[in-house]
């Protein structure tokens, strides 16, 4: 707990400062704030502020809190996560199957929480430039920048028509800007409230209803187009055209700024959604053919950018838009190629102040926050509403003593059963929650830490285990440094060890760590693939179906253990007895028995195929185990799991 709990602290009180591209002390930013406001200031941020150094000495100690809660590397902030009501916690993307929970089947939905993150996205370019600087696969390297995700583009503002309204766009192809026939609002956008008409609300309001139960995953996956007119419109800042604004579930409010300016003609998405709702299509390059898939390649000749005709000309005068200010005479990029007219485009939007270039990232901030008892408690106190820091001589704050380890009646995380989780800030520990006054005594925070919190610097408390004065003492860092090589699976990379680089880097701006990056040299080794097995449930019920019957029902595969599994007949009283919600489950058989599916998927335990080593041991010996596993293979490489391989080693040993 001490040291996690710790650089949770050291989190909470550091800014990332752009400019010197490494955390700095929060301070810094209160004495600036006092001084000149934010006027200059380039640090990683929630959102854009603007304030003066007058505004910033009128703010109250709790407004104050929130403009810094702004800056903080360990934050408090609005995130859409996977909510399950009947389990009181948030669920992980590969938790929930067809919007409903694995465990127990209960509906999912999406729902924005207040949770504690950890801004990873300050670290972006760092985390992209420090994989050039060591030993790991080319694969596992490019999964990560495909999941940190780089582009660069422009942020392009958009006023809602007949409204005091706009909003901001980010897209890397400002030079379709021409070929803008509608816009994207995410579900989850609050632009959707604002721009909805009374005509459309209840048919957004149904739309809206339906998506919750989709995850990102899900939607990100699944190609079907769905989605709903708001009722409103935007004008296009290059033509003064007046576009439709939509609300789909393809647009995702986490990327970008949550809402799209869509070219159909030369992106695919935009292209479905387009022919699916009959929308026009506007092609930008010379002789591409739209008529039955949308252009996508980045090469070509640029065409109707933009179309000079009276048509156009007189639709501009009727949405009151100046001409020559929306661009249609200053700028033409007709007859550059792609590459030329993304660049006199960015040009365009800086100097006629319609937006900025920016460099995007696809990497979004960690959610820190789990609504379950196992974890690191957070050593957080609330006082009017604001989280404060336990003082750091206390560490570590230990987990309460609960009657429960479930979410309360009201909804709480396990940790609002405790009877003894309050601080006392003059006394400095902890005391009864009676106690709280709100004065000297406050409530503690309820949630708890991830798993990858513990395991983002364990590696560094190797060095130095039994210190109980730092992390890892300064001569033994230096002497050890990061750690040589690091074999594990490609699983981890865009969880753990996106993690592990994230935090290292923190410690290397504290001058905690004396290397930047943690694993200098990485190998994979290969995933033992095992027999995995499964279960049909009939959605919204407890029954299940088996394996050739389940085309007759709506059902959703569900892993089983396979040790209670035999040549794919399942024992049902083991089933019943395995999880406390299929207590009561009930089975439709084929010829008196329960037939599982199955497929060769890599050993998990989420996927119950594990083989126990335990019962081989037994079974076969140790020495046995160890030889067949050599046999496998290199250990780079994937492996299938075959007893009856085992029995062959076997016989092999016993001849010696």
């Amino acid at each position: 707990y001490h040291w996690t709990q710790w650089a949770f602290q050291k989190m909470f009180n550091s800014y990332y400062c752009n400019d010197e591209k490494k955390a700095r002390p929060i301070e810094e930013l209160t004495e600036a704030f006092a001084k000149y406001g934010n006027e200059g200031l380039n640090a990683a941020c929630s959102e854009e502020l603007r304030f003066t150094a007058d505004e910033w000495n009128a703010m109250s100690e709790k407004e104050q809190q929130e403009v810094l809660m702004n800056y903080r590397i360990a934050y408090l902030g609005e995130t859409m996560v996977n909510w399950c009501p009947q389990l009181g916690t948030v669920l992980a993307n590969d938790e929930v199957v067809d919007g409903v929970s694995e465990r127990g089947g209960f509906p999912v939905v999406q729902k924005k929480m207040r949770q504690w993150c950890l801004r990873v996205s300050a670290y972006a370019q760092r985390l992209l430039d420090g994989l050039d600087t060591i030993d790991w696969t080319e694969s596992l390297k490019e999964t990560q920048k495909n999941w940190i995700g780089r582009s660069e583009g422009a942020e392009i503002q958009f006023k809602v028509k007949d409204s005091d309204l706009e909003f901001t766009i980010f897209t890397t192809r400002a030079d379709t800007m021409f070929g803008v026939t509608f816009m994207v609002l995410a579900p989850e956008s609050e632009l959707v409230a604002q721009v909805t008409t009374p005509e459309q609300k209840d048919d957004v309001d149904a739309y809206l209803e339906r998506t919750k139960k989709r995850t990102e995953r899900e939607r990100i996956s699944d190609r079907s187009v769905t989605g709903v007119f708001s009722g409103s419109y935007a004008v296009n800042p290059f033509t003064g055209e007046a576009v439709p604004i939509w609300i789909s579930d393809y647009v995702l409010a986490g990327y970008g700024t949550g809402a799209i300016m869509a070219v159909p003609a030369h992106d695919s998405r935009d292209y479905a959604f387009a022919k699916h709702f009959g929308l026009p299509i506007v092609p930008l390059v010379e002789g591409c053919d739209v008529s039955e898939e949308s252009f996508d390649a980045k090469e070509g000749i640029v065409c109707n950018s933009p179309i000079i005709n009276e048509e156009l000309r007189m639709k501009n005068e009727e949405s009151g838009c100046d001409v020559e200010a929306n661009g249609n005479s200053s700028l033409n990029l007709n007859g550059l190629t792609i590459k030329e007219a993304i660049a006199t485009t960015k040009k365009y939007v800086k100097e006629h102040n319609l937006g900025r270039v920016k460099v995007n990232f696809r990497l979004r901030d960690a959610i820190f926050s789990r609504q379950r008892y196992w974890g690191e408690p957070f050593p957080v106190y609330y006082k009017d509403g604001m989280p404060y820091m336990i003082d750091e001589s206390c560490l570590p704050l230990e987990l309460p003593e609960v009657a429960k380890f479930l979410p309360t009646e009201t909804g709480e995380p396990p940790l609002g059963h405790a009877t003894k989780w309050a601080w006392d800030t003059a006394n400095k520990c902890v005391v009864d929650n009676n106690k709280i006054d709100n004065i000297t005594v406050f409530p503690l925070e309820l949630n708890t830490m991830p798993g990858f919190a513990g395991s983002s610097a364990y590696y560094l408390r190797y060095m130095d285990p039994r210190n109980h004065t730092a992390l890892v003492d300064k001569k033994v860092d230096e002497y050890w440094r990061n750690v040589d090589l690091y074999v594990g699976g490609t699983e981890h990379a865009t969880g753990h060890l996106i993690y592990s680089r994230f935090w290292n880097k923190f410690l290397y701006d504290l001058g905690i760590s004396a290397v930047e990056e943690p694993f200098q040299k990485l190998v994979n080794q290969g995933m033992i693939q095992g027999r995995s097995n499964f279960v049909y449930r009939i959605k919204d019920t407890n029954t299940f179906v088996s394996l050739n019957l389940k085309d007759q029902y709506d059902t959703t595969p569900l892993h089983v253990d396979v040790n209670i599994v035999s040549n794919d007949v399942l024992d049902t009283e083991a089933f019943k007895a395995w999880r406390p919600e299929y207590e009561t489950a009930e089975f439709i058989l084929e010829d008196g028995k329960y037939i599982c599916g199955w497929a060769v998927e890599k050993m998990s335990k989420s996927m119950f195929n594990v083989v126990n080593p335990d019962m081989i041991v037994e079974k076969y010996g140790a020495d046995t185990l160890r030889m067949y596993e050599m046999f496998l293979g290199p250990v780079e490489q994937s492996k299938p799991w075959d007893t009856n391989g085992i029995d062959g080693v076997h016989r092999f040993i016993k001849k010696f």
